[in-house]
């Protein structure tokens, strides 16, 4: 493995092609932007399928609804820090791309549904569920609860597919020269 890597770095330093500062820019960015989104899959399809159907999985002990929930809005919890970090990244990089005249439609929308989706869950969905799970289960089986909770499953559907489409642009537009 590091003979295969330690080959690759001479062969790009004889061809004079190293990255640039922009390069590994964009790289990390791209490598974030990825990264969340699997976050945003993963949790989405597994974790709470799991998690809410955690009684096909323990055995003696047995979780009720309300406590699979408040297990679930914990990891939630934890999430909503990266995922703002995320909005605040996604902000600064298409803001400087905007600054430096590099403007693309797709690529800026998609960001601010990226922002958007992503603050409105960290800000608002995810601590208004842990003051609501924090009254008890009664107040986790109203209806206002459950138009949060569904509130918050299309924000993260919209957050995951505005991630996609600014994954996929930003991709297309490392490759195409303008």
């Amino acid at each position: 493995m590091i003979a295969v890597l330690s080959c690759v770095t001479i062969s790009s330093k004889q061809k004079g092609k190293n990255m640039t500062a922009k390069q590994w820019t964009i790289t990390l960015y791209l490598l974030l932007v990825a990264m969340t989104l699997g976050a945003v899959l993963t949790l989405g399809i597994f974790v709470t399928a799991t998690i809410f159907h955690s009684d096909s999985y323990l055995v003696g002990t047995l979780l009720d609804h309300y406590n699979e929930g408040v297990l679930m809005a914990e990891i939630f919890r934890r999430f909503s820090y990266f995922i703002s970090f995320m909005a605040f990244a996604v902000f600064i990089f298409e803001a400087n791309e905007y600054k430096h005249g590099r403007r693309d439609n797709w690529a800026m929308v998609s960001a601010f549904f990226v922002i958007t989706t992503a603050m409105m869950f960290s800000a608002i969905y995810t601590p208004k569920i842990l003051a609501m799970q924090a009254m008890g289960a009664e107040a986790t089986q109203s209806d206002a609860f459950a138009a949060l909770h569904i509130g918050s499953e299309i924000d993260f559907k919209i957050l995951a597919l505005a991630l996609g489409i600014l994954f996929i642009r930003r991709m297309r537009l490392m490759f195409v020269q303008k």
